[in-house]
């Protein structure tokens, strides 16, 4: 028996910020990965979003310049503008 299996790509996206760092949950909504913030806690808490590679259950993270949040086949790379 053959089996195919596809791996789907990952996306990349670049989320500028001009602030020093964002709070993990606010990141996905302000990268427009989710809707409400109450989504976004849901899906931090159940181990559903990685950064830097490994899972994190923290929804207060602070997210840095440098960072890699990865969120379904997504990774969103941030960049200080500053």
């Amino acid at each position: 028996m053959n089996i195919k299996v596809k791996i789907a790509q990952r996306k990349e996206e670049t989320i500028k910020i001009s602030t020093p760092f964002i709070k993990l949950d606010s990141l996905l909504k302000f990268a427009g990965a989710v809707e409400t913030g109450a989504m976004a806690k849901e899906l931090i808490l159940d181990g559903k979003v990685k950064v830097n590679g490994e899972v994190c259950t923290a929804r207060g993270k602070k997210i840095k310049d440098g960072d890699t949040v990865s969120f379904f086949e997504y990774d969103y790379k941030i960049i200080n503008e500053n």
